[in-house]
């Protein structure tokens, strides 16, 4: 069953306020709902204050107990970028504060899986770990739905304090404190916060307890985490709203100078990053990238202390074995993905995707890797627009998957109505709305299949939806500039929920050829107004197109930067080519 494409176009503000010089940027800015006179201030003194997180004061005075009685302190974090960067975050942060007595874990995916589980805990206290069994336990970026680890960690007489952002259980851990802005009593004007944002929270407020107490630690500089605290916020992909962005660009900034740790730095150059251009979108597909990729093939350890270095070498050579995890991850993927055409290609003759209408597709290869899973579910999410849930073995009788959506489709609760319907047929589940993840017996693979398809197209009401670029409309030829192409770039920290500025036009294709490992790169003019002849490139696309083809190109206005010279560049997300535009 195909899905229809369609190009919708953001509302125009009539009369957007002056935020700025640009008549452009304001109208961009007016069309994502910045209207505030203040929108435009990214001074950290703009940023709330501490006080109003749910349970903070208690986790400071826990934490504070804990430096100044010595007791050794655990931060248990996450294997992906938000949690290596949160404990990052935690231990540099904690040391400058003046506490002493640190150690980290993290636990590897394949062994122990996610969060702050008994085995874990166990793992802690194991005597054979080479590490002192930790009097305090303190999760970032996840902990509190972890009942059952919190409650192994009280009868091995070890206090937890929870720093997490994953919105709360209805059964909470019984933890000394939870610090979280999604909690039910919250009253924090962001609830959008990631894990490391959340940490760097609770070293604000620890710094602000000992300013009252006179302590020498208290003039600490804590902006200097902030570059770890914007690569972690962005690689998480939560809304950038008015306190995200203000942790975003300050980050940004700081790596713009020149002041992140010699980790960041190195990750950028053997990516072949310019540290002075760095953008959010540079921490989205370069810096994430190469940080989970240790996560999710080998051991979150290696990128931890790539960003916890502070030599210069050590770093390179922690960044160049990042980058090489990357490469080999990106093979495994492409693997994977050609053994998922087949599958598709099998599907599609037996009729499951040819004339009868499917709503989801479920996948499950027992060699896949269990690291890669997830990625190969985004990707088949985005080829067929319609959730995907990729499964591979996980021993011999198990199953592991990972889900993604589209918009409308709430994964999480799809996998609830199953549940409720069908009990016992998952073993464990959990996620949000466009990610999940679940595992369940391999017998009853064909059952889930069933019960997952009749559950999205309830969801759907029997219609797939359109897939949908929203754009900001039509751009004249004459702000097609580099200058207005510079403007946009730092503008804002484009991410989630601040989307980049996209346009749709129609243009005349003067040449076209395929480029590197499957771009297409075109010279286009504006098929209306006539002008300049642009540079254009689609990446990952191979769409045949000869001189005179018109096309209709949804974009948005990049630099492209060859031997110090800035040119503009059309960055295609879409295209289609039409008779009818001719």
């Amino acid at each position: 069953m195909s899905t229809a494409t369609r190009i919708v176009r953001r509302p125009a503000v009539a009369d957007p306020l002056p935020l700025h010089t640009s008549a452009l940027a304001n109208r961009l800015l007016a069309a994502r709902g910045v209207t505030e006179s203040d929108a435009l201030d990214f001074s950290l003194g703009s940023l709330p204050t501490p006080e109003s997180l749910t349970g903070i004061d208690v986790a400071v005075t826990r934490l504070l107990q804990a430096r100044n009685t010595g007791e050794h302190i655990l931060v248990v974090g996450d294997y992906d970028c938000d949690g290596a960067t949160s404990t990052v975050v935690a231990l540099s942060g904690l040391t400058s504060l003046g506490f002493s007595s640190l150690d980290y874990l993290v636990p590897n995916r394949f062994d122990m899986g996610y969060g702050l589980s008994p085995a874990i805990v166990d793992c802690a206290c194991d005597s054979n770990r080479g590490a002192k069994k930790p009097d305090l336990i303190l999760t970032v970026d996840n902990g509190v739905a972890s009942v059952d680890g919190v409650e192994r960690a009280r009868e091995c007489g070890i206090d937890v304090v929870v720093t997490d952002h994953h919105l709360p259980p209805a059964v909470l851990p019984r933890a000394v404190a939870i610090v979280n802005p999604n909690m039910p009593d919250a009253t924090f004007p962001s609830g959008n916060l990631a894990g490391v944002g959340v940490m760097f929270y609770v070293l604000l407020a620890l710094r602000g307890e000992l300013k009252r107490r006179g302590d020498r630690h208290a003039n600490t500089q804590l902006a200097a985490l902030l570059d770890l605290v914007a690569i972690g916020t962005v690689a998480d992909v939560v809304p950038l709203d008015s306190v995200n962005r203000v942790l975003v660009e300050q980050g940004l900034r700081r790596m713009r100078a020149g002041y992140s740790r010699p980790g960041v730095q190195a990750l950028l150059r053997v990516a072949g990053r310019s540290i002075e251009q760095t953008t959010s979108a540079d921490i989205g597909f370069t810096l994430g990238p190469r940080l989970n990729a240790a996560g999710r093939l080998a051991d979150m350890r290696a990128g931890i202390e790539c960003l916890l270095s502070a030599d210069e070498s050590t770093a390179l050579r922690l960044a160049l074995e990042l980058d090489a995890l990357n490469r080999s991850r990106r093979l495994i993927e492409q693997d994977m993905r050609s053994d998922a055409d087949q599958q598709l290609q099998q599907l599609s003759a037996e009729g499951a995707l040819g004339g009868v209408p499917t709503f989801a597709t479920v996948l499950f290869d027992p060699a896949w890797h269990q690291g890669v899973i997830g990625i190969l579910a985004g990707r088949l999410k985005e080829q067929l627009h319609r959730p995907a849930v990729v499964f591979t073995a996980d021993g011999d009788t198990g199953i592991k998957g990972s889900a993604r959506s589209i918009p409308g489709v709430h994964i999480r609760d799809v996998l609830q109505a199953i549940v409720a319907h069908r009990p016992g047929l998952l073993e464990k589940f959990g996620g949000h709305a466009m990610a999940a993840g679940m595992s369940l017996p391999r017998a009853r693979l064909a059952e889930f299949s069933e019960a997952f398809e009749t559950e999205v197209s309830r969801v759907l009401q029997g219609k797939l939806p359109a897939r949908e670029w929203c754009t900001d409309g039509a751009l004249d030829a004459a702000e097609r500039t580099l200058d207005n192409a510079l403007m946009l770039q730092w503008l804002m920290p484009w991410g989630q929920g601040l989307p980049i500025p996209m346009f749709d036009d129609v243009f005349d294709v003067h040449d076209s050829r395929i480029v590197g490992s499957g771009h297409l790169k075109l010279r286009v003019q504006d098929a209306a107004a006539g002008g300049a002849v642009v540079d254009a490139i689609a990446f990952n696309c191979q769409d045949a197109l000869q001189a005179g083809d018109r096309v209709r190109l949804v974009y948005s206005l990049s630099v492209n930067t060859w031997r110090e010279r800035q040119s503009l560049q059309l960055l295609v997300n879409y295209l289609e080519l039409d008779a009818a535009l001719a």
